[in-house]
């Protein structure tokens, strides 16, 4: 079944995934150790890295002078998109015990990532005291590289299949009773939670426990979340580290919405 279908794929092992995986693995577990990063980027009592666009690469994805990104999976989301600059790389590492309660995080919201796996959807971003769900960073599609071999209950990636077509059907509605020129700033809140609910109530809850070569691609509109950190699972010291990129659709929200 295709991402475009299901809403998520795993592809590979790929040999040119590897092969970028030479230099970009170890300099993306170096940015995840370094003091000034893990300052800004560390969450939920030291148990995950969030990491968002430190990975130091250039538009093709190369790595301090290492290979460009290549592989099915990234054919695969170019052959929708089109060809786009890749975005910084976010590296995102969970560790043993995720997810612990941070000072100050609500018990909902503890208890929503720890029952829930923290699902939502890229780019629907709060805005202002009310935390209003707004379109923000209208992403073409997200790729997902694991950097580290860790076992199927070290806190994999869980996506809802098929929530891509709920989420564009509900979130859609919502936009469509505006003009295109607002629709960044469209309070979705409401769409976005009914849909949410949707998903949960209807949709298959799938884990994507992927190993280094292998790649995953999400549909941009796929609700999906990290599960907790399973007792006595596998894992390096490094923790599961993946790196994700996000390219922006120059078409922006109404290509968000209306591309494939």
């Amino acid at each position: 079944m295709s991402w475009l279908t299901a809403g998520y794929q795993v592809f590979g092992p790929d040999p040119e995934v590897l092969d970028w995986l030479d230099i970009a693995g170890p300099a993306a577990l170096e940015t995840a150790r370094d003091p000034g990063h893990r300052a800004n980027w560390l969450r939920h009592g030291g148990t995950w890295f969030a990491g968002v666009n430190v990975l130091d690469n250039d538009g093709q994805g190369r790595v301090a002078g290492g290979r460009p990104l290549g592989g099915a999976a990234l054919s695969a989301a170019e052959a929708v998109s089109g060809a786009l600059p890749l975005d910084p790389g976010q590296v995102s590492v969970t560790y043993p015990g995720y997810p612990r309660q941070d000072t100050g995080e609500s018990d909902a919201n503890h208890r929503y990532r720890k029952t829930r796996d923290a699902a939502h959807l890229d780019g629907l971003l709060p805005v202002g005291p009310d935390r209003r769900r707004m379109l923000k960073e209208p992403h073409a599609w997200i790729l997902g590289l694991p950097v580290t071999d860790c076992g199927a209950g070290a806190s994999p990636l869980v996506v809802w299949e098929g929530s891509h077509e709920i989420m564009r059907a509900r979130i859609g509605a919502a936009l469509e009773a505006h003009p295109e020129a607002e629709w960044p700033d469209v309070d979705l809140t409401q769409a976005y939670h009914a849909a949410r609910r949707e998903v949960f109530e209807t949709c298959p809850r799938v884990e994507l426990p992927a190993r280094p070569g292998e790649a995953t691609l999400l549909h941009r509109l796929a609700l999906h979340g990290v599960t907790p950190w399973a007792e006595l699972s596998e894992s390096p010291a490094e923790g599961r580290a993946i790196v994700y990129f996000r390219p922006h659709l120059p078409g922006g929200v109404p290509d968000w919405l209306r591309l494939p």
